[in-house]
């Protein structure tokens, strides 16, 4: 795939992320919860990391190993993002966050819907995953709301700011 790919659905146009989203990026994840949720966004979170991600996201769509897509209304106004990372072996981790004035909407379920149908449908993968913190349940309802079904809770899992957590791990096949 030489161009990033732009999905549409029916409330919110998912493309490539870009230079101008960088200071809404770094203004949503100022606050502490996307830390707290999440396994990789980093507190205090700054212009420095907003960069360093778009650059590791561009860099995976160039080898052809990660998909990261802006989470856009369709004015085209960022708010939030969701991506699909190659692991191996026909599956992929999907990812994703969203602002929090956008949350409680539906956005990020319409979002991962069209993420997994992309992902087995276009790029052909034969399983997609995601997990989260036990103390982010919203996290796993999103899952259960695309049609994945829980495969385990991974004890101690995630080290993060030298805690252990204990991660929920779901799964999707194409069939």
């Amino acid at each position: 795939m030489e161009k990033f790919p732009v999905i549409e659905t029916e409330r919110l146009i998912l493309s490539q992320l870009g230079e101008k989203d960088v200071p809404f990026i770094v203004e949503y994840l100022q606050h502490r919860i996307f830390s707290d949720l999440t396994s990789n966004i980093p507190y205090p979170y700054v212009e420095n990391d907003a960069r360093s991600w778009l650059k590791m996201s561009k860099e995976a769509f160039d080898d052809q190993t990660g998909y990261t897509f802006a989470i856009r209304n369709k004015e085209g106004h960022i708010m939030g993002a969701i991506g699909l990372h190659d692991r191996d072996d026909d599956k992929a981790e999907l990812g994703y966050w969203i602002g929090i004035p956008y949350w409680n909407k539906g956005l990020v379920t319409e979002a991962a819907k069209a993420i997994v149908d992309f992902g087995f449908k276009k790029i052909g993968f034969n399983k997609i995953f995601a997990t989260h913190f036990l103390h982010n349940p919203a996290s796993g309802r999103i899952m259960e709301k695309i049609g994945m079904e829980q495969e385990a809770v991974l004890k101690q899992e995630m080290k993060k700011d030298g805690e252990y957590f204990d991660i929920v791990r779901y799964s999707i096949f194409k069939d």
